[in-house]
C-alpha cells in the first residue's frame, strides 16, 4: 500500500529514498485521474515538508518535478506540460547560452532514443506476457509490429550517431527491437532511468496511453531541440557567420524529418482507446505546448491576431518574449540582405536551408491535422480549444516571410500504420 509506505517514509524523510515504486505502481494501477485522495493528500503532505528537507540537490529537484506531475489535478493546474511530465524530463531551454547549441542536439539524441526505446519496451513486455500495466483494449499483433517499424525508424539515426547501432544485426523487427532497447537501457545512467520511469503517469489503464505519452514527449524534445537551433541560427547571423546559421538550419530539418514516423506510431492507436482516456485529459491540449510556440516565434514574428489568439495565451511567458520584440530568423536573414554586405550567391545556401525547414514545417503541421482527423472528426479539443478546426485553420500560416516555401502535400499520406 503506496499510502502506509509514504507515511512510514514520513517519520524519518530522506530524499534519496523517497519510495517511488510504490508510488507510480498505485498510480498505474487506476490511472492518475482517479488516484485515491487518501494519497493524495500524504503526497501533498511530502510536498509542503520539501523546503526543509536536506540531501542533493538532484535529489531535491526530481522529487519536486516528481510531486508537481503527480498532484496537478488536485491543484486544478492540470495542462500539457504536466500530463507529460516535461520537467522531469529537463529539456533544452530556450535561455541555455547560445554556445551551448551544437550539444543540445547530442542531449536531445539521447532523450529520443530513451523514449522511444522505452515505449517499445512496453510493447514488447505486453506481447511477452511480462506486465500487467494498463490492460485494457491490448492491439492487435499487427499493429504492435507496425509500432515496432515506426518506432526503429525514429531510433536508428539517433543511435548511430550515439555510436549505439554496432549490435542491431536483427532483420526482424521484433527482434531488431529488443536488441535496441537492451542498447539503449545498458547506455542510461542511474538518472535517466530514474526520469524516464517517472514520466509516465497515464490517466487511465488503456493500454494506447503508454504510446501517446511516449510520443507526445518525443515531439517535445524535437520542437526543444529545433527552438535551441534556430536561436543557434539567429545569432550566427548576428556574428556573419552565415555557413554556422546554415548547419543550424539543415541540422533543424532532419530532426524535423527524421520525427515525422512518430505520426505512423500515433496512427496505430485503436481509436476507440484514444477517445476512451481522452475524456479524462480535459484541460491539457497541445495548443499549449511551449516549445513549438518558442519555434514557431523564433522563425518569424508571429501576427498580431495570432499573438492575441488562445493559442499564444496559453503560453503566457512565450507571448512575453514576442511582445519584448525576441529576435527572429526571418527579421535576420531580412536585415543581412538589405544590407548589401553578403552577396546573393553567398546568401543561398542560407534561403535554400531555411525554405526546406519551412517546407518540412508545414508537412509536419499538415499531417498532425490530417491524423487529428482521423482520430477525433470534428470534436472539441482537450484544452478548452476548437479541436481539428483550429488545427485546419493554422495549417499553412507561413513560417517565414523572407523566404519562400510554398510545398505540395495533397497526395501525401497522413503517415497511415
Amino acid at each position: 500500500m503506496s499510502t502506509a509506505e509514504l507515511s512510514s517514509w514520513l517519520r524519518a524523510p530522506d530524499v534519496k529514498r523517497f519510495p517511488y515504486g510504490a508510488v507510480v505502481r498505485e498510480y498505474h494501477s487506476v490511472g492518475k485521474h482517479f488516484v485515491a485522495p487518501e494519497l493524495l493528500e500524504v503526497l501533498a503532505v511530502v510536498r509542503e515538508l520539501l523546503p526543509e528537507l536536506g540531501g542533493p540537490w538532484p535529489h531535491v529537484q526530481t522529487l519536486a518535478s516528481f510531486l508537481s506531475t503527480a498532484l496537478d489535478k488536485p491543484d486544478k493546474r492540470y495542462d500539457y506540460p504536466t500530463y507529460l511530465a516535461l520537467p522531469l524530463l529537463q529539456l533544452p531551454g530556450v535561455d541555455d547560452p547560445v554556445e551551448q547549441a551544437p550539444f543540445a542536439r547530442t542531449r536531445c539524441d539521447r532523450l529520443t532514443a530513451q523514449l522511444v526505446a522505452d515505449a517499445l519496451a512496453f510493447e514488447l513486455s505486453a506481447v511477452d506476457g511480462r506486465t500487467t500495466l494498463l490492460p485494457q483494449a491490448r492491439p492487435a499483433e499487427v499493429m504492435v509490429g507496425k509500432r515496432f517499424r515506426h518506432g526503429l525508424r525514429v531510433m536508428l539515426p539517433a543511435l548511430a550517431r550515439m555510436s549505439l547501432d554496432a549490435g542491431l544485426t536483427a532483420t526482424e523487427p521484433v527482434d531488431l527491437a529488443r536488441q535496441a532497447c537492451a542498447a539503449v537501457h545498458g547506455d542510461m545512467s542511474y538518472a535517466e532511468r530514474r526520469a524516464v520511469e517517472l514520466s509516465i503517469l497515464p490517466v487511465y489503464t488503456m493500454h494506447d496511453e503508454y504510446l501517446f505519452l511516449r510520443v507526445l514527449q518525443t515531439f517535445e524534445t524535437t520542437f526543444a531541440l529545433l527552438a535551441t537551433q534556430i536561436r543557434g541560427a539567429v545569432a550566427a547571423l548576428g556574428d556573419g557567420e552565415i555557413e554556422r546559421a546554415v548547419h543550424f538550419m539543415a541540422s533543424s530539418e532532419t530532426a524535423l524529418r527524421e520525427s515525422s514516423p512518430l505520426f505512423s506510431m500515433l496512427a496505430t492507436m485503436q481509436v476507440e482507446s484514444f477517445r476512451t482516456f481522452r475524456d479524462f485529459t480535459e484541460g491539457a491540449s497541445a495548443i499549449q505546448s511551449r516549445n513549438y510556440k518558442l519555434v514557431e516565434s523564433l522563425c518569424r514574428h508571429p501576427d498580431a491576431d495570432r499573438v492575441e489568439s488562445a493559442a499564444y495565451r496559453s503560453v503566457p511567458d512565450v507571448r512575453a518574449r514576442v511582445l519584448g520584440d525576441q529576435p527572429t530568423l526571418d527579421e535576420a536573414y531580412r536585415t543581412m540582405c538589405e544590407s548589401d554586405v553578403v552577396a546573393e550567391d553567398a546568401r543561398k545556401p542560407l534561403a535554400d536551408a531555411m525554405g526546406s525547414f519551412a517546407r518540412a514545417m508545414l508537412r509536419w503541421r499538415r499531417t498532425h491535422y490530417r491524423l487529428a482527423v482521423r482520430m477525433l472528426g470534428e470534436v472539441p479539443g482537450t484544452g478548452y480549444t476548437e479541436g481539428t478546426p483550429y488545427l485546419r485553420a493554422v495549417r499553412d500560416i507561413p513560417v517565414f516571410h523572407a523566404v519562400e516555401a510554398d510545398v505540395k502535400v495533397d497526395n501525401e499520406t497522413t503517415g497511415a500504420p
